[in-house]
């Protein structure tokens, strides 16, 4: 099993990250704040204004540690990584399996079947756990649409069709995600999901959740030889990880969406850590970001039960393991993929 590597992320503007031994060394107005060793890291995620030294960027590329850089705010600029690893015989079969319709829907079917039934049980795990603060009639009818969606899908054999079963479980799914939010209703409402920009306190906390996600998952996929802009439900698009953003469908609820409801509830983030601009985005402030941050890694160390591989393992693993799984399926070890779904 693959050691879990933590993934450093540096939100501090103006900060330098350079190499010092076998270290990345952090640095702000010329003084250390931070020294780490190459070895216990996955990758660095730069927010805004940091800068890395090129010495730094091509240790970080020889002990496959990459480096992403993205705006203040969470949006995606640039990557830098050290050489493509893996057989090339199973990126061929990715781009085989990704250029046939008929596959392509067989594996986007597993994946939405991973997505679907965990944003089941975010909805179940409400009803269980805050029964008497909630509509249950609302979130009952949820989960038994949901359950219909999962039938649903058994019976598709077109792309087109499992796109449509899964836009309308998004639909109900996003259509009672306000119930589940039982804390500071007055600061943190949510009526519908929205992006580029994400107009209220919820979505901007979701999109930031759902960058971290990405950043993790294409790590992942890299980390065993697969390309991560080749997906199967997500169709090429330059620029866009389509298979970073097909694994990650069935993290979204069990880790993005999960993640961001315990923040709001248990009081965790608070509406004044959110503002509006004048063109109506809504942006986190530094400490919010650094208290999701510090959530998210504290939640990739906990331990869960595997489903399928049926062994305990920490969740900030379960990216490496799902990636492993798709490339075991594409090579024929297996005779299918198996999503993670969360019991």
């Amino acid at each position: 099993m693959k050691k879990h590597l933590n993934t450093l992320f540096v939100t501090t503007q103006g900060s330098y990250l350079a190499k010092e031994g076998e270290t990345v060394a952090v640095k702000v107005d010329g003084e250390v704040r931070l020294r780490v060793p190459v070895h216990t890291i996955g990758g660095i995620v730069c927010f805004g204004q940091v800068s890395c030294s090129p010495y730094l960027m091509g240790f970080c590329g020889e002990n496959g540690v990459a480096v992403s850089f993205l705006t203040e705010h969470g949006r995606f600029l640039a990557r830098v990584q050290g050489p493509v690893s893996g057989n090339v015989l199973l990126r061929r079969e990715q781009y085989r399996k990704a250029d046939d319709l008929k596959a392509s829907a067989g594996i986007a079917r597993c994946l939405l079947t991973g997505k679907i039934a965990n944003s089941r049980t975010v909805i179940q795990r409400t009803l269980r756990d805050h029964g008497q603060k909630v509509n249950d009639a609302s979130l009952r009818q949820a989960v038994d649409y949901l359950g219909r969606c999962l039938e649903g899908l058994d019976r598709t054999t077109t792309l087109d069709a499992v796109r449509g079963i899964e836009g309308d479980a998004a639909h109900c799914y996003f259509a009672v995600f306000d119930h589940l939010i039982v804390s500071q209703k007055d600061v943190f409402t949510f009526s519908e999901r929205n992006r580029r920009p994400p107009l209220d306190n919820v979505n901007c906390l979701l999109s930031f959740l759902y960058t971290l996600l990405v950043h993790d998952v294409r790590s992942a996929l890299e980390s065993v030889g697969l390309d991560p802009a080749v997906g199967f439900l997500h169709r090429d698009r330059p620029g866009r990880p389509g298979l970073a953003l097909d694994i990650m469908e069935e993290f979204r609820p069990y880790l993005g969406d999960r993640l961001a409801l315990s923040l709001i509830n248990l009081r965790r983030v608070q509406g004044k850590g959110f503002k509006r601009t004048d063109s109506g985005a809504v942006l986190m402030d530094d400490d919010t970001r650094k208290t999701v941050i510090i959530a998210y890694q504290e939640r990739k160390q906990e331990e869960i039960m595997h489903p399928f591989l049926e062994e305990k393992v920490t969740v900030g693993l379960l990216f490496y393991i799902q990636a492993l799984l798709m490339s075991r399926y594409l090579r024929g070890d297996l005779d299918g993929y198996p999503p993670f779904i969360w019991k």
